[in-house]
């Protein structure tokens, strides 16, 4: 037809799909300005590319179909102005989200890396100073087997990602000292997920500064028994006294990795060597 636009015509010079338009037809949002009643091919006015334009350049913003959709009923340049402010303090904020996710990314990146990178030297027991940490928990509840335990870490995701809570991409969980000198080393008592320090949780204690005895677990969970043995042997060769539960980090686990064996889990304990009795 003379003076139209085909839908064909229209998603080309527009670069989108015909499926786009038929759609914003459906919803109301870009009506064709004629539709043959034989065959029901759908045809546009050249005025129509500018409305076209401006819908999906507010898209591109970050406006909803929705939004746009009831904006454009009648729109002027103040209810414009009122609406891209509105939508520029929107972006800002998940600008800002963004910058925190990127970091947390970063993070659990660099752990990843560096652990690799000196895998077998990690396998040895060692003493570091630890910085404060803060983890969002949940109790394990009974019998503290890996069900539980799976339970409690998606409590812990799931209340993040409903109150939007700025967690590291890691998770732990806690075992009792009680537990792992009984050789129960994998029933833990808590199960959490670094996070940054936040007013927007009461779950949320904090890992203090302090000297550790650690270790770095190579492999499936169920043989943690390993490494335990190796630490704790290291601590009595030392004459380390251990004074906390034992904290264990997931390094490598299933976010990152379908296969078990490579997962990679930092074990410690806080510790402390007992002075010297006094000779007097």
């Amino acid at each position: 037809m003379k003076d139209f636009f085909t839908i064909g015509e229209l998603a080309k010079y527009q670069n989108i799909s015909k499926q786009t338009l038929i759609y914003y037809d459906k919803i109301g949002l870009f009506l064709p300005a004629y539709v043959d009643p034989e065959n029901g091919y759908r045809y546009y006015t050249a005025k129509q590319i500018d409305y076209l334009d401006t819908i999906l350049i507010m898209k591109e913003m970050g406006f909803s179909l929705n939004e746009i959709q009831q904006h454009m009923k009648n729109y002027t340049i103040d209810t414009s102005l009122i609406a891209l402010r509105r939508q520029l303090t929107v972006l800002e904020q998940q600008i800002a989200h963004l910058r925190l996710v990127r970091n947390r990314l970063a993070d659990r990146c660099a752990q990843m890396e560096s652990v690799k990178a000196f895998q077998e030297r990690n396998q040895q027991p060692a003493v570091k100073e630890v910085s404060p940490r803060y983890l969002l928990y949940a109790p394990v509840e009974k019998p503290y087997s890996f069900r539980e335990i799976s339970i409690a870490t998606k409590k812990c995701f799931s209340q993040a990602l409903k109150d939007e809570l700025p967690i590291y991409f890691q998770t732990g969980v806690i075992v009792p000292y009680e537990n792992i000198l009984q050789e129960r080393y994998t029933e833990a008592s808590i199960a959490f997920l670094p996070i940054e320090k936040t007013k927007k949780a009461g779950n949320i204690r904090l890992l203090p500064r302090g000297r550790v005895a650690c270790i770095y677990h190579y492999g499936t969970y169920e043989s943690v028994e390993l490494s335990y043995r190796k630490l704790l042997g290291f601590c009595r060769e030392q004459g380390f006294e251990i004074i906390s539960d034992s904290h264990e980090f997931c390094i490598n686990d299933y976010i990152s990795s379908g296969d078990e064996t490579e997962f990679i889990t930092e074990i410690f304990f806080y510790i402390q060597t007992p002075k010297a009795p006094d000779p007097r």
